[in-house]
Formats: C-alpha cells, structure tokens, sequence
C-alpha cells in the first residue's frame, strides 16, 4: 500500500447507539452476566488445577528426597 492510500482513506464516524428499552437492558444485563460467570468458573477450574498440580509436585519431591 502506498502512503497516500491511507491518508487518502475516507474516515468513518462512529454512530452513538440508542438507549435500550427496559427488555433490551434485561437481555444485555443477562448476557453479560453469562460472559461474567464463565469467565470466573474458568478462573476457579484453572485455580484447582493448579493446586492439584502444585500438590503433586509437593508429594512427587517429597517422596524423591525419602529415599
């Protein structure tokens, strides 16, 4: 691409969105708190795993250094 091509390029304006009505709010509300909650169930799931791994390691060196 040339320079002149992008400075040239026509600039697009971002459009404010309406408010949503009462319903809409409740579905987006809902939506967003779906995201919310797989992302913390996500975070709890890679929590355990990472103590589960960390306790492995605690008995697999443990066990090592016994005998």
């Amino acid at each position: 691409m040339r320079i002149a091509e992008i400075t040239e390029a026509p600039v697009k304006t971002i459009k404010p969105k309406p408010p949503l009505n009462p319903a809409q709010a409740r579905i987006a509300t809902l939506k967003k708190n779906v995201d919310n909650d797989r992302q913390r169930l996500q975070a709890e799931r890679d929590r355990q795993r990472q103590q589960r791994e960390n306790e492995r390691l605690q008995r697999q060196h443990s066990s090592g250094t016994a005998t």
